[in-house]
């Protein structure tokens, strides 16, 4: 498991997105988003550059 510290996410809309986006990399993560706590959890084979990089390519910064 891997946890992002995301600033920018604020409805369900940006929990669609960042899902969307971390399944287009790979299709196959488990994606966790929190909102309340501005924390997403990945469950990914995928390394860790990888999958913060589809985060902000979605429009989102990433603070960790």
């Amino acid at each position: 498991m891997i946890e992002f510290k995301v600033s920018g996410m604020n409805c369900q809309h940006c929990v669609k997105v960042i899902t969307e986006s971390l399944h287009a990399f790979d299709a196959h993560a488990r994606v966790d988003v929190n909102l309340e706590r501005g924390h997403v959890t990945v469950d990914s084979t995928q390394p860790r550059a990888a999958l913060k990089a589809a985060i902000e390519d979605a429009g989102y910064t990433v603070n960790q």
